[in-house]
């Protein structure tokens, strides 16, 4: 049996599926976010070593973003961004979900951030309360 033929009936680590995926710019740190429990099966951590399987449903936790997609195809080699989208795809709940988010900490910044720097009238009114709840 060749190398070649071997390679294709093996499965494609969990690590190495998310980084061909493009979730993550390197397998190390895909294996830190597996190790970390960023990454979940049924909501049950996994292994960097747990083979991916086709139907696979993982939750993937990146910064301020959860997605929930579905394992469609596997690969073990990294290639362009329309190719590894065709590896997986997003729930539609999950879909609505970020969006939801999104617009939630859209909203929340617009009411915390300013719109532009103060200017002296703005500066007085800020001191002028600071000092008149003391």
């Amino acid at each position: 049996m060749s190398k070649d033929s071997t390679q294709k009936n093996a499965g494609v680590r969990i690590d190495k599926w998310l980084w061909a995926a493009r979730f993550f710019k390197t397998r190390g740190l895909a294996k830190t976010a597996v190790d970390t429990g960023k990454v979940t099966l049924d909501g049950n951590r996994l292994k960097p070593s747990r083979d991916a399987a086709i139907g696979m449903l993982l939750c993937i936790h990146q910064s301020w973003e959860e997605k929930t997609v579905e394992i469609i195809g596997l690969s073990n080699q990294r290639r362009g961004a329309p190719e590894a989208a065709a590896l997986y795809a997003e729930t539609p709940e999950s879909i609505n979900k970020r969006e939801t988010e999104v617009e939630n900490r859209r909203m929340q910044a617009t009411l915390i951030l300013p719109k532009a720097k103060p200017d002296k009238k703005d500066r007085r009114a800020r001191s002028q309360f600071k000092y008149q709840s003391e």
